[in-house]
């Protein structure tokens, strides 16, 4: 088997001839001790500030560069996904994008635009936020039904969008499996932010209804341009839940979430037969319904939340492939003994799963110490022929 089958086959539960390994993404730190130089893959700072300047055409190129390097020099990943060249919305800037007014220098790490919003960056932990130039109301919006009413299709985005996308199925469509982008997901819909979001969800169900309505259409539009062609599978993403479990009731989730959820899984389908599903949290009150909306593979199994590889195996292990979870806790503040641990528990929690795909609990985030990230991988390649640690 190559990459690409050992990884179908995985998620289609059937026997592979050794567990295969994915990341959800690669952080921009570990990529550049990988390659040996810095990149704007994740580079949340460095690649914004590129764009603002202009320079958006060498920043695609050189992201296309790396990503090859990165994934060429550790040489055992089966699964990649485009998600180390997306930082904001699910594709790159167009071809010779030059913003008109780009935000001024204030000082080293604050930018302002012409509106007044304020840009903040800290690079020592990868963030940028945006403060905005205006109050916002306490006041709880009333949404009506007919607000939602309209039926215009979004726009259609320019080929160029995709060339960090295209460039990576074009690169390693042949051997590896690449888990691509749709238009969207539809599931608990947070209008004006988390709280009132959550507010709205429970005194305004029919407009939340009619929200989902116009979402779903959008991104049934989007799927057209957005679902590559080449791409094995689709990996789509929501998070639903915290630590303590989801956003909202099961109950609520049924009625205001799961018609329109399941509704989009379907319509992805018609595109990619496997679909995977990213979703933070302790997500188990509600598994039942993210399964039967129709995806494939789940990760993100939070090992600080009631989520684990013998759990999500033991349940729904006949119907989902499971793809986890070595701690990223340990990965950031363990040691390399630490890793190897996780990589052995996991194998061993997997031994009955009949679909498993080796991979952290999250991401190969920011932070990751570049010994634990090394040891991970050999402790991965000296087990993965074999069932049982």
């Amino acid at each position: 088997m190559n990459s690409k089958e050992r990884v179908k086959a995985a998620i289609a539960k059937q026997p592979v001839d050794r567990i295969p390994l994915g990341f959800y993404l690669v952080d921009h730190d570990t990529i550049s001790k990988v390659i040996g130089k810095p990149t704007y893959l994740r580079n949340r700072v460095a690649q914004k500030l590129a764009y603002w300047e202009g320079r958006r055409d060498e920043v695609v190129e050189s992201m296309k560069a790396d990503i090859t390097d990165f994934y060429k020099k550790i040489d055992c990943a089966d699964l990649l996904t485009f998600k180390e060249g997306q930082l904001e919305g699910v594709a790159v800037p167009p071809k010779g994008f030059k913003p008109e007014n780009p935000p001024r220098k204030i000082d080293e790490n604050t930018y302002e635009e012409a509106n007044g919003n304020i840009w903040k960056f800290a690079p020592d932990a990868n963030d940028v936020a945006l403060i905005p130039n205006f109050k916002v109301s306490d006041e709880l919006k009333e949404y009506t039904v007919e607000e939602f009413a309209g039926r215009t299709p979004p726009a259609i985005p320019d080929p160029s969008c995709f060339e960090y996308a295209d460039h990576l199925i074009a690169t390693f469509g042949k051997e590896k499996y690449i888990a691509g982008f749709s238009g969207g997901l539809v599931a608990i819909t947070m209008l004006d932010g988390t709280e009132k979001g959550l507010m709205t969800l429970a005194l305004q169900p029919d407009e939340i209804k009619a929200c989902n309505e116009q979402l779903v259409f959008q991104q049934n539009f989007l799927d057209d341009y957005y679902i590559r062609p080449g791409v094995d599978g689709v990996l789509t993403e929501y998070d639903m839940a915290g630590t303590n479990g989801p956003l909202v009731s099961p109950s609520m989730f049924r009625e205001l979430c799961f018609p329109y959820y399941m509704e989009r899984i379907q319509h992805i389908k018609r595109y990619a037969s496997q679909v995977i599903l990213h979703n933070c949290g302790n997500n188990l009150p509600i598994m039942d319904m993210l399964v039967d909306g129709g995806i494939d593979a789940y990760e993100s199994i939070q090992t600080t939340s009631a989520m684990s590889i013998s759990k999500l195996a033991g349940t729904y292990g006949d119907r989902l492939c499971i793809w986890g979870a070595v701690a990223l806790e340990s990965l950031i503040d363990g040691t390399p003994d630490d890793a190897r641990r996780e990589v052995r528990r996991c194998f061993d929690e997997a031994k009955d799963a009949p679909g498993f795909i080796l991979g952290p609990s999250h991401s190969i985030a920011f932070g990751t110490k570049y010994d634990n990230f090394m040891a991970m991988l050999d402790e991965f390649v000296k087990l993965r022929d074999i069932k049982e640690v």
